[in-house]
C-alpha cells in the first residue's frame, strides 16, 4: 500500500496516563476478553462488565500526536485519507461532513463510552465522535488473530510482525465507517431499535450495523484508489483476509466456544468479506444498504 508522501490528518491525538488503573486491574480486561471471544458480547459491554466486576476505571489525558514512529504517521495519513473521501462523498449528497477525532493509547484510555483497553479492540465512541486505537493491535491482527502480512514483500521492517498495511487501514476505515453511520442517524435509529427487541435481535441489529461498516470501508478503499491510486498487489487480498479472520464465527472457533448465531455482534467471515467487497466493487453508499437486505 502506498502511503508515505500523502497528507497526515491533525485530529490524531496520544492519550498520555492512560495506563493508570484506579481500583482495577488486569481481571476486568480478562473478563472483557472472555465475554467477547467466547460469549459473543459486544467489546464495549464486555469492558464495561469487566469493569463492575472489578470495580476498573481510569484516567487519561490527550495531546496532539507528534510521534514521528511508523505506526503513528500511518494512521494520520489513513485518517486523512478517509477525511478526503467522506468529506467528497457527503459534499455530492449536499450535506458537510464532520471529521472524527482518533486517539491512539498505550494499554488503557478513557472515553464518552467509558473506560477501555486493548482487550476491545479499536472501536468508536459516539458519544464524543472519537476512535480509538492501541497500536499493539496491528500485532495483534497478525499473531493472535493470524491476518497476513504484506503481500506485496514490501513491508518495511517497521512493518514485520504485523498485519499487512491495507488490513491495518481496513481497521481504521471500518471505525470511520461507524463515525459516518453516527453523522447520517443510522446509529441513533439501531440503537433505539435494539431497546425494544430480544437480545437475539439486538444482536441481529448490531451485526448490520457492523457490515454495513465494514461496506463503507469498502466505498472508501474503490473511491481513495480513484483519488490518489495507492492500492498495491496483494492489497485487496489482505484485507479481505482481515475481515475473514475476525468473524464472529471463526473467533467463537478459535476460543474454544461454541458457534452460535444468536450471540453473533459483527457477523460472519463470509458476510464480513461480501459486505467489504460489495462496497469495493461500487464505491457507492448506497450499496450497503444491509438492513434492506435482511428485510
Amino acid at each position: 500500500m502506498k502511503w508515505r508522501g500523502r497528507r497526515g490528518s491533525s485530529n490524531v491525538r496520544s492519550s498520555t496516563g492512560g495506563g493508570k488503573m484506579i481500583g482495577g486491574g488486569i481481571g476486568g480486561i480478562i473478563i472483557a476478553g472472555i465475554l467477547w471471544l467466547v460469549f459473543g458480547v459486544n467489546p464495549m459491554t464486555a469492558l464495561q462488565t469487566g469493569q463492575a466486576v472489578t470495580g476498573g476505571s481510569s484516567e487519561s489525558s490527550t495531546e496532539v500526536a507528534t510521534s514521528t514512529d511508523r505506526d503513528t504517521q500511518f494512521v494520520k495519513v489513513v485518517l486523512a485519507d478517509t477525511e478526503e473521501v467522506w468529506r467528497q462523498v457527503f459534499n455530492e449528497a449536499g450535506s458537510t461532513y464532520q471529521e472524527p477525532s482518533l486517539i491512539l493509547f498505550n494499554g488503557q484510555v478513557s472515553s464518552a463510552c467509558g473506560s477501555a483497553s486493548s482487550a476491545t479492540g479499536p472501536f468508536y465512541c459516539p458519544g464524543d465522535q472519537t476512535i480509538y486505537l492501541d497500536t499493539s493491535f496491528f500485532v495483534e491482527m497478525r499473531q493472535n488473530l493470524g491476518i497476513s502480512g504484506d503481500q506485496q514483500g514490501s513491508g518495511s521492517q517497521e512493518n514485520q510482525g504485523k498485519a499487512g498495511d491495507f488490513a491495518q487501514a481496513y481497521v481504521i476505515a471500518h471505525e470511520v465507517g461507524h463515525h459516518v453511520q453516527t453523522l447520517l442517524g443510522i446509529s441513533q435509529q439501531v440503537n433505539e431499535a435494539r431497546q425494544q427487541v430480544t437480545q437475539a435481535q439486538s444482536n441481529k441489529l448490531s451485526v448490520l450495523q457492523e457490515l454495513q461498516a465494514d461496506c463503507f470501508a469498502g466505498v472508501w478503499a474503490q473511491r481513495n484508489q480513484e483519488r490518489v491510486q495507492f492500492l498495491e498487489a496483494g492489497d485487496i487480498d489482505e484485507a479481505v483476509n482481515a475481515a475473514g479472520q475476525i468473524g464472529d464465527d471463526r473467533l467463537a472457533k478459535a476460543s474454544g466456544g461454541a458457534v452460535v448465531p444468536d450471540n453473533f455482534t459483527h457477523g460472519t467471515s463470509q458476510q464480513r468479506v461480501e459486505w467489504f467487497t460489495r462496497g469495493l466493487e461500487s464505491g457507492n453508499v448506497q450499496s450497503c444498504d444491509t438492513f434492506s437486505e435482511a428485510l
